[in-house]
């Protein structure tokens, strides 16, 4: 079977190498706490965009720190009684995408949530009211502040877990079918919604993102998605003194310690070519799930399009 990682029996038993925070659970349970407190002040839009059948919005809500978060909402017309929804979370630097991509969920009977991650491509305002991209560095971003709780992914992995809890309390929405689901960062924004909003019922998580950040440095795949931890010890650890330091705080937004959080039914896809986000990575997070959950292995595939994986993650979601 080809792998450019450790082999697929041995991916199976591995526990990862990032350090964890001592105080990690704590870390999300005070983080946990100041979202709670947020007033989301929703709103929704009616879209330029429009289709048969569906209404369209633009959703916005108040985040952490007081971003203003975007997301395409698509629902059915005319509904009666509650329906299931979708969370959609999308790859690193992009944004929610087109509307029509969506249509088809609503079109089966779903509402549909698809976020645009603060600071990255879609409508999203970054912290100071920056609206669009402010890509470079989201992962190293707040590791120079002695205070954990300013790194931005903390912030991002609240907001799908903001998202999650308004969308449960939609009348038309049926709380016990909430769903989430994306790749790369997609992936790892699903993994942390279900970790930080235990009542999301079903997940798929496609090669997800930000999972043992030792491993891929370890690798030498410190390129590409991962380019800014280069970045990072050239321009602030040029002789690597803080090595263990930087890579412990990265642990409170590493997704293998959020992991065994959640509840929900979740299946992680994982291409075993892939070297954007090498299969161990995934695998660091995926062994420390104690849910009900399902391992789908693409053997000669890497970080790209997979097919069949949209129609089972549709059967997986409505049909199961």
């Amino acid at each position: 079977m080809p792998c450019l990682d450790m082999p697929l029996s041995e991916l199976k038993k591995y526990q990862g190498m990032n350090p964890k925070p001592a105080d990690h659970d704590e870390y999300w349970e005070k983080a946990l706490k100041e979202m709670n407190v947020v007033n989301p002040e929703t709103e929704f839009i009616p879209a330029d965009f429009k289709a048969a059948g569906v209404e369209c919005y633009d959703m916005y809500f108040t985040g952490v720190n007081g971003a203003r978060i975007h997301c395409k909402h698509i629902r059915p017309a005319n509904i009666e009684g509650k329906i299931p929804a979708v969370l959609q979370f999308h790859g690193y630097s992009g944004s929610c995408g087109d509307w029509l991509q969506k249509v088809s969920w609503a079109a089966t009977g779903c509402a549909i949530f698809a976020l645009d991650v603060r600071g990255q491509a879609g409508k999203s305002e970054d912290v100071g009211g920056v609206i669009g991209n402010t890509l470079n560095g989201h992962i190293i971003r707040g590791l120079e502040n002695d205070d954990p709780h300013k790194l931005l992914f903390r912030d991002i992995f609240l907001d799908t877990a903001e998202l999650a809890k308004i969308v449960m309390g939609l009348d038309f929405v049926d709380e016990k079918k909430v769903f989430a689901f994306g790749g790369s960062q997609g992936g790892a924004l699903t993994i942390a919604c279900a970790s930080l909003e235990p009542r999301i019922s079903k997940a798929v998580a496609v090669f997800p993102f930000l999972c043992d950040y030792k491993r891929v440095w370890d690798m030498d795949l410190d390129k590409d998605a991962y380019a800014e931890l280069k970045k990072y010890f050239r321009d602030f650890d040029p002789r690597h003194e803080r090595e263990e330091e930087i890579f412990t705080k990265l642990g409170y937004i590493d997704l293998q310690f959020l992991a065994p959080r959640i509840k929900a039914d979740l299946i992680m896809v994982t291409g075993l070519r892939d070297n954007i986000c090498p299969p161990s990575t995934q695998f660091a997070a995926y062994n420390k799930m104690t849910c009900n959950k399902k391992s789908v292995i693409y053997p000669d595939f890497g970080h790209e399009g997979l097919p069949q994986c949209d129609d089972m993650t549709y059967d997986f979601f409505m049909n199961n």
